[in-house]
């Protein structure tokens, strides 16, 4: 049965002031296991739930969805940073871009942005330590840990499961006046081996499951730090195990940022007392559920818009192609199966390119990516940064712009930076 424990808390003799030196009592929050637990969901929220899969499922059929992959790892970035405490999230998703066929093509770069390269490494790793909880036989444990260890790579006393309390808000040195005291450390272990068995089964559709265990782990915070990191990429593990998503493509995790205040009071509203079959519990979960299927309808919205405008990039870069290809008389239309046909069809997942690149992509020729390249380039689709004596990147700023007008809108409490300036740090405008 969930509910407060009272406990007593004995001051810490070295805290720098009188009131950090403070004992007391204080409550602290114990959950209901989930796997054995009785799930009643208020009628609206069962609603929202079916027409949120609904779309989440219509998504990868759209034009243009085959970017929102390209979207959701530059995403990753403001994760990628806070995970090495690294400075400025004014780096680019551009230089990023740079950074990462920096590294493909083992150049030093001098022009590219060490931070970026930083930054890069971080999302390559984020990326696959996601990928491996994700795509594993079955969620554990140790793979949870092992993502919060690579998200604080830089701090591994703060590696691991804890054996001590923590607490969120008010002071660092007790949890007398904190906002939300989690279960005592004697519970943790428990409670996440209930997690981890609930995220290898299917009792719950998956948007509801994904919810359930995104709240459970933010109730438990298992870890010293990095718990809400680790618990927004839960959200995508359980969508890519459960098929309703292939790839992390969905910006749920920038929505439920940007909603900061509706996001606590749900998972405020989550933590109730009493039965697990009562009706406190369902008006419990069924508060945070509707905030969380909110949160995704409006992911599923943006990244349709996002989707739809990369789709009329491909038109704009036609028209470019064709009109530069009969000033040179050349057919307007490539072959289906030359390199820049090719290069064209899947720019939106790769808008940085080198000669090596499209070589290893599509097979063809040095020779014959480097003149796709030239062309694409001289059409004014792709714009050409030299990486180093030998070796130059193509970009496509359009597909850049479009990421960080993208970002910006997503840090919008009203999703358009022309009503609502953005309300967290984001990149400024990408300037060409």
């Amino acid at each position: 049965m969930a509910g407060w424990e009272d406990r007593t808390w004995r001051g810490v003799a070295n805290a720098p002031s009188f009131a950090d030196r403070a004992s007391g009592s204080y409550r602290s929050y114990v959950p209901d296991l989930l796997v054995p637990r009785p799930l009643v969901l208020e009628p609206d929220v069962s609603a929202l739930a079916w027409e949120a899969e609904a779309a989440v499922r219509g998504l990868g059929n759209r034009p243009g969805a085959r970017g929102l992959e390209g979207l959701a790892r530059f995403l990753l970035r403001s994760e990628a940073i806070a995970s090495s405490r690294i400075e400025g999230l004014q780096v680019s998703p551009q230089q990023v871009g740079l950074a990462e066929i920096a590294d493909e093509e083992a150049v030093t770069a001098q022009g590219v942005n060490q931070t970026a390269r930083r930054v890069a490494a971080n999302i390559y790793a984020l990326r696959r330590a996601t990928h491996e909880l994700a795509g594993g036989p079955a969620v554990t444990l140790a793979g949870v840990s092992e993502l919060q260890a690579l998200l604080l790579a830089d701090e591994p006393e703060l590696h691991g499961v804890r054996d001590e309390q923590n607490w969120i808000g008010g002071s660092a040195y007790h949890p007398l006046s904190a906002e939300f005291v989690p279960p005592a450390p004697r519970h943790v272990d428990g409670l996440m081996e209930d997690l981890v068995d609930y995220l290898n089964h299917g009792a719950h559709a998956p948007l509801v499951q994904a919810g359930m265990a995104h709240a459970q782990f933010e109730t438990i915070h298992p870890f010293r730090d990095g718990n809400g990191r680790v618990g927004r990429a839960l959200i995508h593990t359980v969508l890519v195990r459960r098929g309703l998503t292939t790839h992390a493509v969905l910006p749920i995790s920038p929505v439920l940022l940007t909603r900061s205040q509706e996001y606590v009071d749900g998972l405020t509203a989550y933590r109730h007392s009493g039965d697990a079959a009562g009706a406190e519990a369902t008006a419990a979960v069924s508060a945070w559920l509707r905030v969380f299927l909110q949160a995704v309808a409006i992911s599923v919205s943006q990244a349709e818009d996002f989707a739809a405008r990369l789709d009329e990039l491909r038109g704009h870069w036609d028209e470019a192609l064709a009109s530069w290809r009969y000033l040179h008389d050349r057919r307007e239309t490539p072959r289906a199966d030359s390199a820049t046909a090719r290069i064209l069809e899947t720019l939106q997942e790769h808008p940085v390119l080198t000669a090596s690149s499209v070589v290893r992509l599509f097979d063809v020729s040095r020779g014959a990516a480097a003149r796709a390249l030239d062309e694409l380039s001289e059409a004014g689709v792709l714009t050409r940064r030299r990486l180093d004596g030998r070796t130059s990147a193509y970009l496509s700023m359009d597909v850049f712009e479009l990421i960080t007008s993208a970002e910006r809108r997503l840090a919008s409490t009203r999703w358009d930076t022309g009503h609502s300036r953005p309300a967290r740090p984001v990149p400024y405008p990408t300037a060409r």
